[in-house]
């Protein structure tokens, strides 16, 4: 092992590596019965023969500025090893945590009662619920399942991450000074290739099993009854069911929720760019902190592969990002992707349901975990959970007591992703695509991409590419009307286009269609596609708009609403923003989406509801020089007061309508919208919806909402009153990040007033302010992308900067960096990697 450094001081965890020992073979967190003997050489976990011949690792580091890592080495698991490494390097206390969740060992560590420390899409539930699910949605068999149908290549990134971030743990815990807050704790411990196999397979179900986490862990079968009392218990009813329907209490939906992490991407094609090149922004809205947070890399293996962009922490493939000649991004898919289905249960055993007049059996699944208690010992706390043919059952009844698993009926649900063994694999193809039209092929193929949209342009490609092809429910009109039950008709008021179907029939099973990927699927000649020389957009509403000018309609219902509703702002923002940029109507020079223009216009930070009802408001909410409120609107906590609008109404009048850190007044109006935005569409606006005229509707304020918009601006100036901050003051004073001690001014806003620069704190602004250093989603990796002749042009951000560590150089930097605005336009050639001026190297090996 050797290592080399130039233009910087090395990390202290790399200096160790001088006098680090050979890796030895040490135990992993498996505990699934799927270990392999260790080998001398290999990290724990791997199959024999899966390494290298001569069983070494080795990987050269070379960080840029904002301590991005590019990745170079000679083979697959050497291109894992280096990124296993950089990334326990940076966030190895968020990863660490993460293993424990995915192995479902929460509670032996840190109790059973806590709750996860950071939200991610499976929220922030209990450690004990998070325990049973994953033991029970991760089984061995679907671990089985999902290493075996991965290919060669990407199975030695994983063996080689594995024992790249077991080869940083020894390095930390012989010496190393990083990662204070966890590097002491037992649960930070070596990992196996299973762990990454476990993360992986997590991450593909956000947009179904990971909504109903505590549903799933909590779903107990009743005991058998006596016939007599199975018999009353299974009477339904029209009264249960009126019950189901006026009280369905919906799981709050983390991904493909009403309002929940989203993202923004656009694709320009050459007559939007004026020259050769098209250019791609991409900008996922996703978690600041926590295993989800992003992490951005190069990985180079000469000849084979070259990929620079983000992925989820614990993830060797990268996600979204550009090579050579293609760049992508992603935005959360209006497109279902699970499904309930009603179970009606064979006499006197509730684990057995029926099927096409035959009793079939619940596989049993007996799981036990460990709990700490408060005195440190050990409890174990054992539950028996069930899976069905269509997949895991799951308890309703927080949902409505007519839901609960009876005698008589039991809900199962199936995510389609669940069997989706090809997401990672489709990834690993596009990062090495060599053109769009390959890149489009492997899409169409694998039909693999688990929740979102896709965005993307190629060098010498014209045409910018938007799809919404991947893995989804195959059902039909006819099964909708015929296989629906009531109790199914009673979820979809709450849950459109979740099909809720009967599961005693076959005839209701989803269906295959000749091309699609795996059964069940749609195929993908009947998911939405279209390329555009303009452009193409979506910011997480349905394929519908992906181009104004070319609305797409005729897809199954599943895939999302086309015509029949309105669009968010931020989609009405974002499509402003491309046309206005073509037309050259936007304030900016001239009229191409160039790279310079592009950077400045995603982040200025425009309020779509100021520039279109503020003057409207005003005039309604002003008239009066107080305001009596009672309660708030929002929320229904106690006000009752006047209160006095002339202050408020001269923050908002001398407001620029946008959310930039110098604004003054973009709190009052934020809380105002939030509030205003409660009553129903019909109530609130004079000009409704139209399917013809989908960017500029629902448009102007109802005069007879007056009353309702009073209450909601008068408790907005006591919201604001109450929190401290002036009512002029600027957006950076009470919207930022906190590092080193220090608050760090920030841009943005949420989704609901029409923000299409996103900075989305959980936080009230009566408890501290819109702080991201809680639980919050906004921008996250951003990248601009081009392909000048000879090489790739590329802008990006990581808003929350790579490190979790308070420590790092690397904490807080690349945020300061997007406070101010400052791209960083970021080396991906080998001469602009060694040319930049922070550059470092280290060579890794064992």
């Amino acid at each position: 092992m050797r290592q080399t450094s130039s233009r910087g001081a090395m990390p202290l965890s790399l200096l160790a590596l001088a006098t680090a020992a050979v890796l030895t073979a040490c135990g992993g967190g498996g505990g699934n019965g799927f270990s392999f003997p260790p080998v001398a050489g290999q990290p724990p976990g791997s199959p024999p023969g899966g390494a290298p011949a001569d069983s070494t690792y080795k990987a050269e580091i070379r960080r840029t500025a904002m301590g991005v890592p590019h990745i170079k080495a000679d083979t697959w698991s050497g291109a894992g090893y280096g990124y296993g490494y950089a990334q326990a390097e940076d966030n190895l206390c968020t990863m660490a945590d993460s293993f424990l969740t995915y192995r479902g060992e929460r509670s032996q560590y840190l109790g059973g009662d806590a709750q996860l420390v950071a939200g991610s899409t499976i929220g922030r539930p209990k450690n004990i619920d998070s325990d049973f699910f994953h033991k029970h949605v991760i089984s061995a068999d679907v671990l089985e399942k999902m290493i075996a149908a991965q290919p060669d290549n990407l199975r030695q990134l994983v063996e080689g991450f594995a024992a790249g971030y077991n080869r940083y743990l020894r390095d930390l815990k012989a010496g190393g000074a990083a990662h204070e807050a966890c590097r002491g704790e037992a649960w930070v411990k070596p990992i196996a290739a299973e762990d990454i196999y476990r993360r992986m397979y997590a991450a593909n179900l956000a947009g179904g099993y990971s909504n109903f986490l505590p549903n799933i862990a909590n779903a107990i079968a009743p005991a058998p009854a006596a016939p007599a009392k199975t018999a009353a218990r299974g009477r339904l009813g029209k009264a249960g069911l009126q019950l189901a329907a006026a009280g369905m209490r919906m799981p709050e939906l983390q991904v493909g929720g009403h309002e929940g992490v989203g993202s923004n991407m656009i694709g320009f094609g050459t007559a939007a760019t004026g020259d050769a090149s098209p250019l791609l922004f991409g900008n996922p809205h996703w978690y600041w902190r926590g295993p989800d947070r992003f992490y951005q890399a190069q990985l180079t293996i000469p000849g084979q592969l070259n990929i620079s962009g983000t992925s989820f922490l614990g993830i060797p493939v990268i996600l979204i990002g550009f090579n050579d000649n293609i760049a992508w991004s992603h935005t959360v898919s209006t497109a279902r992707r699970f499904g309930f289905f009603e179970l009606k249960l064979a006499a006197g055993d509730p684990t057995r349901y029926m099927r096409d007049g035959s009793a079939v059996k619940m596989q049993a699944h007996e799981i036990t975990v460990d709990v700490r208690q408060a005195d440190g010992s050990m409890a174990p706390v054992t539950r028996t959970l069930y899976k069905s043919e269509y997949g895991p059952m799951v308890n309703l009844a927080p949902l409505n007591a007519a839901l609960a698993w009876s005698q008589t009926t039991a809900f199962a649900i199936r995510d389609i992703n669940g069997e989706n063994y090809r997401t990672f694999r489709n990834w690993l193809r596009w990062n090495q695509a060599k053109s769009l039209d390959e890149f489009i092929a492997i899409q169409r193929e694998e039909s693999a991409i688990p929740w979102v949209n896709t965005v993307a342009v190629g060098r010498g490609a014209p045409k910018a590419w938007y799809a919404d092809i991947g893995a989804v429910p195959n059902v039909s009109p006819a099964q909708v009307a015929s296989c629906t039950t009531p109790l199914g008709a009673a979820i979809g008021a709450s849950l459109p286009r979740v099909p809720v179907f009967d599961g005693s029939r076959s005839a209701c099973d989803w269906q295959t269609d000749a091309d699609s990927a795996q059964k069940g699927a749609l195929g993908a000649s009947r998911m939405p596609s279209l390329m555009r020389e303009d452009y193409v957009e979506n910011s997480n509403d349905s394929y519908w708009l992906a181009n104004p000018k070319a609305p797409m309609t005729g897809y199954p219902d599943i895939m999302g609403p086309a015509g029949t509703e309105p669009v968010s702002f931020r989609t009405r923002l974002g499509n402003l923003l491309a046309q206005g940029r073509i037309d050259g109507t936007d304030n900016y020079a001239g009229k191409a989406a160039t790279a310079d223009t592009v950077k400045q216009m995603v982040l200025n930070s425009r309020v779509l509801t100021a520039e279109l009802f503020k003057d409207q408001a005003l005039a309604m909410v002003c008239a009066t020089p107080t305001i009596n409120v009672a309660t708030d609107p929002q929320g229904g906590a106690a006000i009752g007061r006047d209160v006095d609008t002339g202050p408020a109404c001269a923050a908002l009048q001398g407001w620029n309508n946008t959310g930039v850190t110098g604004a003054r007044g973009a709190h009052v109006w934020d809380e105002f919208w939030n509030r205003a935005s409660l009553q129903s569409a019909a109530a609130l606006y004079n000009v409704p919806f139209s399917a013809s005229d989908p960017i500029h509707t629902p448009r102007d304020l109802k005069p007879g909402a007056q009353a309702a918009l009073q209450q909601a601006f008068g408790a907005a100036i006591a919201r604001v009153e109450a929190s401290g901050f002036a009512l002029g003051a600027q957006r950076g004073d009470y919207l930022f990040a906190t590092r080193g001690g220090q608050k760090i001014p920030l841009y943005g806003g949420c989704h609901g007033p029409g923000y299409f620069t996103i900075a989305c704190s959980e936080n009230r602004l009566d408890k501290g302010g819109y702080t991201m250093d809680g639980n919050p989603n906004g921008n996250s990796y951003m990248q601009v992308v081009r392909f000048p002749e000879g090489g790739v042009e590329a802008h990006t951000f990581l808003t929350f900067s790579l490190s979790d560590d308070p420590a790092s150089a690397h904490n807080a930097d690349y945020t300061r960096a997007y406070s101010a605005g400052q791209w960083l336009r970021v080396p991906f050639s080998e001469a602009e990697i060694k040319a930049d001026a922070a550059y470092r190297s280290a060579v890794l090996s064992e």
